[in-house]
């Protein structure tokens, strides 16, 4: 398998490269961070204390680790990084999944963007301001480097201007007040454009789209060829579109990276974050879209690591395997991982029939090292000989019996989710 290093591993970015990848039998992602974050419990590889992409010491560290881990593949996750790949990628010693550095730099900063597009596609108005007068709010600040909405706000006077505006370092913008889009994209490696498929962006949170729509709009097709044609892309980009007060389309902002909502396209069979990784191999790919509408809503997800280790899973059957004569999938799917990490998987039933009749009536074969079927009214403590394990019960009253009795971590079914 191919190493992927990708940093850093917590961002959005990095969290959707780990999911469209992590099945892939070719690719072994790692995961490198400066902090630690939601990346150390998301990768199954994680290297922390990664500098910081502006220390002076961050592309020797992203090289050492590039030799001592066998690394070909650097994936950057965040806009900082990206730029810095792409300004450094003759010094970096594995290939980078990124654009050339002009590309990067234009996209990296708004004033640079609309500039050089101006003449090309319709871009936000920019005042100077020394140029404002009442007459043109409300106006949008936006700093000139950025993502997602941080440091933005709307002005809708010159109070606002005075008190929000502090440097050049800020952009004042005409205020774009309808829809907004993005604009999902991959150019080839011989500068082809393959892909464009747009989404409404229905609902943000923090700058990023939790909620998608698909939107078939000719004219993203022609602006994403326009800006094709600008600037030379390598993979995956986006762009986003805003509606003007005439409803006319305006560019915000573009970026020569995966978005953290790319995952969407991954509905319609486009995984975007593994095309990146055969265009950098040059390999010809041929892109197939479902076709059929699909919407997407994200919400904030947990994810755990206990810090308890166990070697045997003792579970109920009952309501906890199967409840309603269906098969409780998220259960399943606890188990056959615990089968891929050598555990042992007790059966530990009342059930009033023949429990292994039951379980193959509902296509369950083979994945239980022993079966106990309680008849009588012994408790189920009884039955448990390990000291490192787990049990997993629908009953509070046998959870509280092996509590008490066995001292081992107990579990009711809509704790499953932890588990996993």
């Amino acid at each position: 398998m191919k190493k992927v290093l990708v940093f850093p591993c917590g961002s959005e970015i990095g969290l959707e490269i780990e999911r469209a990848l992590k099945f892939n039998k070719d690719y072994e992602l790692i995961g490198g961070s400066s902090v630690n974050d939601h990346g150390m419990f998301a990768y199954e590889n994680y290297i922390g204390n990664i500098p910081s992409v502006d220390d002076n010491k961050f592309i020797d560290k992203i090289n050492e680790i590039v030799k001592k881990e066998n690394i070909e593949y650097l994936y950057p996750a965040h806009d900082s990084v990206v730029l810095k790949f792409s300004e450094n990628i003759n010094k970096l010693k594995a290939k980078v999944i990124t654009s050339e550095h002009f590309t990067c730099d234009i996209a990296r900063s708004k004033r640079k963007t609309y500039e050089y597009l101006q003449n090309d596609i319709l871009v936000p108005k920019m005042y100077k301001k020394e140029d404002v007068t009442e007459k043109d709010f409300p106006l949008f600040l936006k700093p000139n480097v950025g993502q997602g909405s941080k440091g933005t706000k709307k002005l809708n006077g010159i109070d606002d201007l005075n008190y929000y505006y502090t440097d050049d370092s800020f952009l004042i913008l005409e205020y774009l007040p309808y829809e907004e889009y993005t604009i999902d994209c991959f150019t080839n490696y011989r500068g082809e454009l393959q892909y464009c498929s747009g989404r409404k962006r229905s609902r943000i949170s923090n700058g990023i789209s939790v909620s998608s729509e698909y939107v078939d709009n000719s004219e993203f097709y022609n602006i994403a060829k326009k800006i094709n044609s600008k600037l030379n892309f390598n993979g995956s980009w986006f762009f986003q579109l805003k509606e003007n007060s005439k409803h006319e389309l305006c560019l915000l902002e573009i970026a020569p990276r995966i978005a953290g909502t790319m995952e969407y396209q991954r509905a319609f069979g486009v995984n975007l974050p593994l095309l990146n990784l055969y265009n950098a191999d040059k390999i010809d790919i041929t892109i197939l879209k479902n076709n059929y509408k699909c919407a997407m809503d994200r919400a904030l997800s947990s994810s755990y690591k206990i810090e308890q280790n166990f070697n045997y899973i003792y579970i109920d059957l009952d309501d906890v395997i199967i409840k309603n004569n269906e098969v409780n999938y998220m259960v399943m799917a606890f188990l056959y991982k615990s089968l891929n990490e050598n555990k042992k998987i007790i059966l530990l039933t009342r059930h009033s029939k023949k429990p292994l009749l039951t379980l193959e009536n509902h296509h369950i074969y083979n994945i239980f090292d022993k079966v106990i079927h309680i008849t009588n009214e012994e408790k189920k403590s009884k039955y448990i000989e390990h000291k490192d394990s787990i049990f997993i019960d629908d009953s509070h009253r046998e959870r509280e019996d092996v509590y008490n009795n066995c001292h081992i971590p107990v579990f009711d079914v809509n704790m499953i989710d932890i588990l996993l």
